[in-house]
């Protein structure tokens, strides 16, 4: 098993984590140079009513906390989604060198999909996209909840 599908495998857990608050399972860690995991989040937009709340800006959010710096370079973000437009803004803010995810999103991704904001040229900062770890895993866990929305 590589590093990426063992932290992948945590992202999992993050995202089985929302079933309590009905969020769409999401979830996302962020890994520091060395390996360590710096932070977790998980899609919280019902739980706090917050439209930003993504599992990836969570993740950005507690680990520019835990380092008391905005600037990520080092770490690689793993998240168990393609990550939508907003948090590819985010991604790219706070200079995180690689994201690691699991399913694509064929509706909002901006990570190759859809759009490809995280390795456009026109911008100052690219990122490394290592895309469908796990992917069977992290499609079901949402195929599942949407399913059972129906």
């Amino acid at each position: 098993m590589s590093q990426y599908e063992r932290w992948m495998r945590l992202a999992i857990d993050e995202a089985r984590a929302t079933s309590a608050s009905e969020d769409v399972p999401v979830g996302a860690v962020i890994v520091d140079a060395k390996g360590d995991i710096i932070a977790t989040g998980r899609n919280e937009r019902e739980l706090h009513h917050d439209p930003t709340a993504h599992a990836e800006i969570v993740a950005i959010r507690r680990a520019a906390a835990a380092l008391d710096d905005w600037h990520l370079d080092g770490c690689t973000l793993v998240v168990t989604l393609e990550p939508c437009v907003m948090c590819a803004g985010a991604i790219l803010s706070a200079r995180l060198p690689r994201v690691v995810f699991g399913a694509w999103d064929e509706k909002a991704g901006a990570a190759g999909s859809v759009h490809d904001l995280l390795r456009d040229r026109r911008l100052p900062h690219r990122v490394e996209v290592v895309a469908g770890v796990e992917a069977d895993a992290a499609a079901s866990l949402l195929l599942e909840f949407f399913e059972a929305r129906r």
